[in-house]
C-alpha cells in the first residue's frame, strides 16, 4: 500500500524545530518495528517532531511505576486493553479527547469508524491482536495438532509447551480445551468452580512448559527446538514463519482476540506532541500500513479495506489477520471487563499455583 499521509492539515501539524520530541514505550521485536516503520518515521517525516522509541516487555508496569513515582519519561505508551482501563481508573494516565482523532475519508467521524470498544476515556486502540496456538510443522510429520484440546494431549503430541506467564489467556485456554465453548467461558471462568476447573486442567501439563514473559521468546523456543507448540502472540509468529522462514503454523481455532493502543501517562513532559503523535497514528491509513509489517487487524473500519500485502511481498495480508471471517471460527473476544476486575486476584492465584 503506497498512500500519502497527508494529515498535516486535519490535525493542525505544522513542522517546527522547537517542537519536543515524543518519548514512545513500545514492545520491541516484530511489533515494535511496525510502529517505528509505519508510526514513528512517517510521522516524523510529516510533523518534524522526532519519536524515540523504548522497549518494555509490558509497558503498563513501568508506566504505573514512573508516575507513581514522580518520574515520568514517556509521553506514549502501547498497552493491552484491560491494563489501559485500569490505569485509567487508578488515575495514573492523561484523558484523550475522542475530538482530536483524524475523521475517515469519507467523512465519518472516528469515534464512529473505530470498532465497538476501541476508544475510551484514557486509550485509542491501534491494533487487533490475538493469542493463538502454533507448532513447528517439522516436528509432526504425522498428525497435527489444531484444538485447544490437542495442545493439552501430551500422549498424542508429546514435547515441551511454552505459555505466556500468567493467568490471563491460560485460564480461557484451559476451559476450551476441557471442553467449554468458547461462548461459555466466561460465564464459566466467573465461578470459583470454574476457575478451579482450569487450574486443574493446566495441572495436566504443567511440568511440560517453559514460561516465557517477553514476546520474543515464543518464536525463539520453537526456533531453538526447546519446545514444539508455543501459546503466544499470532503477530510474532506469523513474523517468525515470513520473516526468517520458519515452518510454524498457527491453530486459529480457540484463538482470544483483543485490542492493544495507546495511553499518555499522567505527567507526560510532552503532552502537546503525544496527542498530536496519537491523533495521527490512529488515522486510517497509518493503521492500514502497520497492519502490513504485522498480522494485527486494524480497529478502523475504513482501515481494513486499505491493507495492502504483506511488506516486501507480493501477498495479501488480509487472510493472516487475527480479523479475516475464516479466522474467527470458533475465536473467543477477552472479556475485558472480567480482567480488570479479576487480574489481580486471578494473577495472585496463578502465581501461587506456579510455585507450588
Amino acid at each position: 500500500m503506497k498512500k500519502t499521509l497527508a494529515l498535516t492539515t486535519a490535525l493542525g501539524l505544522i513542522a517546527c524545530p522547537a517542537l519536543a520530541d515524543v518519548n514512545l514505550l513500545s514492545w520491541g521485536g516484530a511489533y515494535g518495528n511496525s510502529h517505528l516503520e509505519a508510526y514513528a518515521k512517517p510521522f516524523e517525516a510529516e510533523t518534524g517532531i522526532k519519536v524515540n522509541i523504548a522497549d518494555a516487555d509490558n509497558p503498563a508496569t513501568p508506566i504505573k511505576a514512573m508516575v507513581e513515582a514522580g518520574n515520568v519519561t514517556t509521553d506514549v505508551a502501547s498497552v493491552e486493553y484491560a491494563d489501559a482501563v485500569r490505569l485509567c481508573d487508578e488515575g495514573l494516565l492523561e484523558e484523550i479527547d475522542p475530538a482530536i482523532l483524524v475523521a475517515a475519508e469519507d467523512g465519518t467521524p472516528a469515534a464512529e469508524d473505530f470498532i465497538e470498544g476501541a476508544i475510551t476515556e484514557c486509550f485509542v486502540a491501534t491494533d487487533v491482536y490475538s493469542m493463538v496456538l502454533a507448532f513447528d510443522d517439522s516436528k509432526f510429520p504425522d498428525a497435527k495438532p489444531a484444538t485447544p484440546a490437542d495442545f493439552f494431549d501430551l500422549e498424542k503430541f508429546p514435547g515441551k509447551r511454552t505459555m505466556r506467564k500468567g493467568a490471563k489467556f491460560n485460564l480461557e485456554l484451559a476451559l476450551m480445551a476441557d471442553g467449554v465453548p468458547a461462548a461459555e467461558v466466561y460465564e464459566v471462568l466467573g465461578t470459583p468452580e470454574g476457575v478451579d476447573r482450569a487450574f486443574a486442567k493446566l495441572d495436566t501439563i504443567k511440568n511440560d512448559v517453559i514460561w516465557w514473559e517477553a514476546g520474543a521468546q515464543p518464536p525463539q523456543l520453537l526456533a531453538d527446538g526447546e519446545v514444539v507448540m508455543a501459546y503466544a502472540f499470532n503477530g510474532r509468529i506469523f513474523s517468525a514463519a515470513q520473516e526468517e522462514g520458519k515452518p510454524f503454523e498457527i491453530i486459529w481455532d480457540g484463538q482470544i482476540y483483543e485490542m492493544e493502543g495507546w495511553v499518555i501517562p499522567k505527567g507526560a513532559e510532552n503532552l502537546e506532541e503525544a496527542k498530536q503523535f496519537v491523533a495521527w497514528t490512529t488515522s486510517p491509513a497509518p493503521q492500514a500500513r502497520a497492519a502490513e509489517f504485522i498480522s494485527y487487524g486494524p480497529p478502523r473500519r475504513s482501515a481494513a479495506a486499505m491493507v495492502g500485502n504483506i511488506e516486501g511481498t507480493d501477498q495479501p495480508m488480509g487472510p493472516n489477520l487475527p480479523t479475516t471471517e475464516a479466522n474467527m471460527t470458533n475465536a473467543l473476544a477477552s472479556n475485558l471487563e472480567f480482567w480488570v476486575d479479576r487480574d489481580a486476584e486471578l494473577n495472585e492465584r496463578f502465581n501461587s499455583w506456579l510455585a507450588s
